[in-house]
């Protein structure tokens, strides 16, 4: 079964989308307290994050769909590739070798599978 391209760019577009959902839960995370004021304060951001991650798997669902999981799924793995940039650009987490290192053997793995596609 040959994957088709749509559906690479709908699991690409899902893993996107919810690295993005991941910054937003961090966002809120980081204003949340064991009080009810904090709740509601992070409450919207929670909430985005959240909201985005249903709507990736949206995304996803549509992807798979017509593809091959086993092509497919590793995609998903670039989402991490996306956490990373978004971790540097948004809350000024370090960006150091191990995590380049660790970055580059997910888009080798990725490049792997994507090839056994044919």
């Amino acid at each position: 079964m040959t994957t088709p391209v749509s559906s690479m760019l709908w699991v690409l577009l899902a893993s996107v989308i919810g690295s993005v959902a991941s910054v937003f839960l961090k966002a809120g995370a980081n204003h949340l307290h064991r009080d009810k004021a904090s709740l509601l304060k992070s409450g919207k951001r929670l909430a985005v994050g959240v909201a985005l991650f249903l709507l990736s798997s949206v995304f996803y669902v549509w992807g798979i769909k017509d593809g091959s999981l086993t092509v497919l799924y590793p995609l998903v793995a670039l989402g991490y590739v996306w956490t990373l940039i978004w971790s540097r650009l948004f809350f000024d987490e370090p960006i150091n070798r191990q995590k380049i290192y660790g970055v580059a053997l997910v888009l080798v793995g990725v490049g792997f599978i994507a090839a056994g596609n044919n």
